[in-house]
């Protein structure tokens, strides 16, 4: 199991992750909502603007305040540590 930081301490498994996105769109915004009227929603942000919104393999949409391109960084950096 790979955990990479998501933002104020919390940690994910990398092997999770379909899709890390950039908040900027409308349909990732409206995804993010339905997510949270479903209970499918984690919010990591702790209160920061949501600049990524990362979807794992069980539809959980995790939002968070570290921007996608850092999360790769992360996520790539775990993978070439193995």
């Amino acid at each position: 199991m790979k955990l990479i930081d998501v933002g104020y301490g919390n940690m994910i498994n990398s092997d999770r992750i379909i899709c890390i996105a950039s908040f900027d769109s409308s349909p990732i915004k409206r995804l993010s909502q339905d997510a949270k009227e479903d209970g499918m929603a984690v919010d990591v942000t702790c209160g920061h603007k949501c600049l990524s919104v990362i979807i794992t393999d069980s539809n959980h949409v995790i939002l968070s305040s570290v921007g996608p391109e850092e999360l790769k960084a992360k996520s790539d950096e775990k993978v070439d540590g193995d």
